[in-house]
């Protein structure tokens, strides 16, 4: 074999190897994804959207309370994510040479590290147990911590991409420095921080272990913020450990519901993401 024949040979074989990798991760995925469409969909009716649970022993019901929970407590995990992880991430892109700037960075590096359910541990003592309440509230916490290290990691370098030259112009025309990151680089930048909030509160809609710990879960439809809450993971949970073969069902199609709103918003974040970088040639 000559050295030419050789290489090609060496190409095709590392070629072959890589794609086989990519299907080995790819495939898993595909089959969970089939799987959870084959049986959620086909428990999937109008009764599932617009109703509560059955009492135990009768056939029917929905999930109504657990969709409502969810979006409840994904909305105010945001409200209170949002600004604080904004506001980081500004702090680490326009001050990175700060001491703080350096803690605020490691601090945010070994939050994103933490596991769900030690959040979910956290926000009990922190909230549960002075309250002496499984609460809406304390859901809303435990998701925030879960969303903050990835907003403020997109907002900081999302901001970073903004060219000093424009920062430089702000500030040549006598404005203070405030008002330069305010109206220009943060004004400029609300599409593009947009993509880091959706992918937070993707990552966050589909926690489990959290919630498990504090706002633990409510058979009933309940928009009071110091009562337990209902949400579709706690409640895909509790039916899919059940004995009865319809709450099992309606697990499925809880968890078809589940993923199919992660997977719409996941979507939509690569979609804006892709224009972004169509926009900016990147």
């Amino acid at each position: 074999m000559n050295y030419r024949v050789y290489r090609k040979f060496k190409n095709y074989l590392f070629l072959a190897l890589t794609l086989a990798s990519a299907l080995a991760v790819l495939a898993p995925l595909f089959m969970i994804i089939q799987f959870v469409l084959v049986q959620g969909a086909s428990s999937l009716n109008l009764n599932f959207f617009t109703e509560l649970p059955k009492p135990v022993g009768e056939t029917g019901g929905g999930m109504k309370h657990a969709i409502l929970g969810t979006i409840y407590l994904v909305l105010l995990g945001a409200a209170i994510a949002i600004p604080i992880g904004v506001t980081c991430g500004v702090y680490l892109s326009e001050f990175s040479k700060s001491k703080l700037s350096k803690t605020l960075k490691l601090t945010v590096d070994l939050m994103s590290g933490i596991p769900s359910i030690v959040i979910g541990i956290f926000a009990y003592l922190i909230v549960v147990v002075p309250l002496k309440s499984f609460s809406a509230l304390a859901g809303g916490i435990a998701l925030a911590i879960i969303m903050l290290p990835i907003i403020i990691k997109t907002s900081e370098e999302i901001l970073k991409l903004v060219p000093n030259h424009i920062r430089e112009a702000g500030l040549a025309l006598g404005l203070p420095r405030w008002k330069v990151i305010l109206f220009i680089v943060l004004k400029g930048s609300i599409s593009n921080l947009l993509t880091g909030i959706i992918l937070a509160i993707s990552r966050a809609a589909g926690e489990t272990a959290p919630l498990l710990f504090t706002a633990f879960g409510n058979m009933y439809l309940s928009y009071h913020i110091n009562e337990p809450m209902a949400s579709l993971p706690v409640q895909i949970y509790t039916y899919a450990i059940s004995p009865f073969k319809d709450w099992q069902r309606q697990a499925w199609g809880g968890a078809f519901v589940l993923m199919v709103l992660i997977l719409t918003m996941n979507l939509i974040a690569r979609y804006i993401l892709g224009k972004i970088k169509d926009k900016k040639g990147i």
